[in-house]
């Protein structure tokens, strides 16, 4: 199985506290056949620190939000 998976940056979304975050340049191990994607414990906590310290984001972009009915 290692020799689908490749090292590479992802961007990484998530919702916490009824907000919508977007984190971009992780590092992350990609399935090349599945595009699956995992992540090393130091980044898992990296992205949950900069979400509870209330870090400056990088940006701020606008999100527009639909009902499917």
């Amino acid at each position: 199985m290692k020799g689908t998976m490749i090292e590479t940056e992802v961007t990484y979304t998530l919702t916490h506290g009824g907000k919508f975050y977007i984190i971009e340049h992780v590092p992350a191990r990609v399935c090349r056949e599945t595009g699956e994607q995992f992540f090393s414990p130091d980044t898992v906590e990296h992205i949950q620190d900069l979400i509870k310290r209330g870090k400056k984001p990088a940006r701020v972009i606008e999100t527009p939000v639909y009902e499917y009915a």
